[in-house]
């Protein structure tokens, strides 16, 4: 007997929201440069445990390409030795990877407590409809992803959004249609960075 709910873990807020890689038909290599970018992350690891450079291999496929598919699973699987098992366990596991094409701008807001109590639902609800897009879409013209995520570490400048692998901190809902516009007119360079970096 027990006393908790019976929950339906195959499908509501418990079911992953997240799609699988799929086989996108194109073989995968890493790029002469990449690979030898790889190598020499690879040698800051014992030569058993190669395996520990999986997340920075990872990120490599996903500048290469965009995304991770099957196809490069695999090739990163060979590259550093493992099985293509434990490469897909880890692309399923972080959400910082990629198994979909994405949007020249990945915009990422932070939903954790101190982000939604500064307003970060309405920071999405406002990116949502200047972008014409839903949280987890792409734009028809391939120029911005929308997603939420969890926490991005810097809750006294909330709310935070990352593009790309940039930051943009305290953005406030009336800020969101002129950051959208400085995106597309001059690229990363408009975005505030984040303070730990910019403060020394």
């Amino acid at each position: 007997m027990t006393f908790h709910p019976k929950m339906d873990y195959a499908s509501g807020p418990h079911k992953s929201m997240r799609p699988q890689p799929v086989n996108d038909g194109e073989p995968f290599e890493y790029t002469t440069e990449n690979r030898a970018r790889l190598e020499e992350i690879a040698k800051r690891y014992p030569a058993d445990c190669r395996r520990s450079a999986i997340l920075p291999a990872l990120y490599l496929v996903q500048q290469q390409k965009g995304y991770i598919t099957l196809n490069a699973i695999g090739h990163v699987a060979g590259v550093i030795g493992c099985s293509a098992a434990d490469v897909e366990d880890v692309v399923s596991f972080y959400t910082m990877y990629y198994t979909r094409p994405m949007g020249q701008y990945v915009l990422q807001v932070c939903r954790t407590l101190p982000c939604a109590l500064r307003g970060a639902e309405r920071v999405t609800e406002e990116l949502s409809a200047t972008l014409g897009i839903d949280v987890g879409k792409t734009d028809p013209s391939g120029t911005f992803s929308l997603l939420e995520v969890e926490c991005l570490g810097a809750c006294d400048r909330a709310p935070v959004v990352m593009v790309n692998d940039a930051w943009h901190e305290c953005l406030q809902p009336t800020d969101v249609r002129s950051l959208v516009d400085d995106l597309r007119a001059r690229g990363e360079a408009v975005v505030s960075g984040c303070h730990h970096q910019v403060e020394k």
